[in-house]
């Protein structure tokens, strides 16, 4: 039984990211295999020259003890150091690398070339509920501006008034950071409108896991890993970057490069009644990739390497 400490800092962004990791665990070892427990650093806070927490004296010893955020980075090293265990910490850190065990590093961090290094591809994402691809289903998501890109609200509205126009049941949700009365100006127009406020948790993986096509404003890249969890075919429309130099414009040009990504409405068949299984993509899977990665550099053998010698 393989032991994993996953340290959350409540911030949900960070939080899917690890998750994401023991999913990919959970698939490569078999569910039966781990025994994950989540630490709240809010909750339980190990201190810099004190023993181990009352609240984790009686945990089984970790194997691994993953955080993502730089408020997990003490916890993950305290913990290391009080109880043994390889330490993993998700996207680079504030600390030294050489600190962990392993760093999982988006490779647009451009992370020194060292052992412990796993690049990833962007931000992991978990897997979607399986639920039936509808071909005939399209999401529209709404992010804003952020501190990597300018918002186009011209270039959103019409790439967007060009989206509706093709034959799909359309959903339109926001966010947070999207511009007030940017929804608003699509009553009327035959789509299902979402504010932000009003989805429940699981309600974006499920239209996700749902929809034939994803399209979703540039600035939101994270949210394009996660729609690359799906089966959908996937949109992206461009947003002005704040610098010349933008490591998440590099990030989504290398999607588009590979084609995962489209930014043009004609370079992708939106005709549901011509659509059949294989116009789906297979889900990105990255957090198996990533899993793999760090079992093989642990001398731990995955199911199928067992299965197969």
């Amino acid at each position: 039984m393989l032991v994993i400490w996953r340290f959350i800092d409540g911030n949900r962004a960070h939080e899917k990211q690890s998750a994401a990791l023991v999913s990919g665990l959970e698939q490569c070892l078999g569910a039966d295999a781990l025994d994950c427990r989540t630490i709240d650093c809010g909750a339980v806070r190990i201190s810099l020259w004190g023993g181990l927490p009352a609240a984790l004296q009686s945990l089984p010893r970790p194997d691994f003890i993953i955080g993502a955020g730089h408020r997990t980075h003490w916890p993950v090293l305290r913990a290391r150091r009080l109880c043994g265990g390889r330490s993993v910490v998700i996207m680079q850190p504030s600390l030294l690398l050489s600190w962990f065990d392993f760093v999982i590093a988006p490779e647009h961090d451009r992370p020194p070339a060292l052992e412990n290094v796993i690049l990833t591809q962007g931000a992991l994402a978990e897997p979607l509920p399986e639920l039936p691809l509808e071909a005939d289903r399209g999401l529209l998501l709404f992010g804003g501006p952020s501190r990597h890109f300018h918002w186009d609200a011209a270039k959103v509205a019409a790439v967007s008034e060009r989206l509706l126009q093709q034959p799909l049941k359309w959903v339109l949700a926001d966010s947070r950071r999207t511009p007030e009365g940017t929804l608003e100006q699509y009553v009327g127009s035959g789509a299902e409108l979402v504010p932000w406020q009003q989805s429940s948790p699981g309600w974006l993986a499920e239209q996700m896991a749902r929809a034939g096509h994803i399209w979703i404003t540039g600035d939101s890249v994270s949210m394009v890993f996660e729609a690359l969890q799906s089966r959908a075919q996937i949109g992206v429309i461009a947003q002005p970057s704040r610098r010349p130099r933008n490591k998440i414009r590099g990030a989504m040009q290398r999607l588009l490069d590979q084609g995962l990504v489209a930014e043009q409405v004609e370079a992708m068949s939106m005709d549901a009644s011509t659509a059949d299984a294989r116009s789906s993509r297979e889900p990105f899977n990255q957090q198996i990739s990533c899993a793999r990665a760090l079992l093989r550099r642990c001398g731990i053998k995955t199911i199928e390497e067992h299965r197969y010698g």
